[in-house]
C-alpha cells in the first residue's frame, strides 16, 4: 500500500483511454491483431489459422509459450466458435488447460488474450498488471469481496471487473475500455523490474 494510486473515476479513465491512442506501437499492434482475428482468419476450425493468430499473440504479447504447436493443436480439438460467439466464460480455462509432453500447463493469460481478439468487449485481459492493480483496490477501498486466487477463474475474474465499474462509478466504459484504463495504470505503478528477477534466477 506504499502505492498512492488516484481513485478511478470518468477522468482518470479518459486520461488513460487518451493516453492509449498515443501509444503508436501498441495501437499498431492492436490494428495488425484485429485485421487478422476479424478479417482475416475469423474462424478456428483450420490448424493453420490458429497457428498464425496463436503465434502472433505469442510474439506480440510476450507471453513465452515455448511450444506453440500443442496449444494450437488444443484450441483446434475444442472446436471453440460456437462457444466463442456465444461468449462462454468456461472457454477460456479450457483454452488455458494445455498438456505438453505429459506436463500438465495453464497458460491462463494467453487465453484470455485468444478469446479478447474474436471478442474485446465480452472477453477482458487477464495479466500482471491487471492482477496488481484489482488486488490494490481491492486492499484500500474493498470494492467488491474476492481473493486473488478468483482472478484466475475467468467468470469470476469478469466478474470482479464488472463490479469495479459499478464501485467506481465508470459503469459507461465497456470492458475493453476498462482493460486498458487498467493495464496502463498496473504498467505505471507496478513496473517489472528484469533485472531484479535476472539476478534472482
Amino acid at each position: 500500500m506504499t502505492k498512492n494510486i488516484p481513485t478511478p473515476n470518468k477522468c482518470e479513465v479518459e486520461k488513460y483511454l487518451k493516453n492509449w491512442d498515443s501509444l503508436e506501437n501498441y495501437v499498431l499492434q492492436e490494428s495488425a491483431l484485429d485485421k487478422l482475428f476479424f478479417d482475416t482468419y475469423p474462424n478456428n476450425k483450420d490448424i493453420n489459422d490458429i497457428l498464425i493468430k496463436a503465434s502472433s499473440l505469442n510474439d506480440f504479447y510476450s507471453t513465452n509459450i515455448f511450444s506453440i504447436f500443442p496449444v494450437a493443436k488444443h484450441i483446434q480439438k475444442l472446436n471453440i466458435d460456437k462457444r466463442l460467439k456465444n461468449f462462454d466464460e468456461s472457454l477460456v480455462n479450457d483454452i488455458a488447460n494445455v498438456t505438453i509432453n505429459g506436463i500438465q500447463k495453464n497458460f491462463y493469460s494467453f487465453a484470455t488474450k485468444y478469446c479478447s481478439h474474436h471478442f474485446p468487449k465480452n472477453y477482458p485481459i487477464y495479466d500482471s498488471f491487471v492482477e496488481k492493480v484489482l488486488l490494490y483496490f481491492q486492499k484500500k477501498d474493498k470494492f467488491y469481496e474476492f481473493k486473488k486466487e478468483d482472478l484466475k477463474n475467468y467468470s469470476q475474474f469478469k466478474n470482479i471487473l464488472i463490479h469495479f465499474k459499478k464501485f467506481y462509478g465508470i459503469d459507461e466504459y465497456n470492458l475493453k475500455d476498462i482493460d486498458r484504463y487498467i493495464w496502463q495504470l498496473g504498467k505505471e505503478y507496478f513496473p517489472k523490474n528484469y533485472k531484479k528477477k535476472t539476478i534472482d534466477n
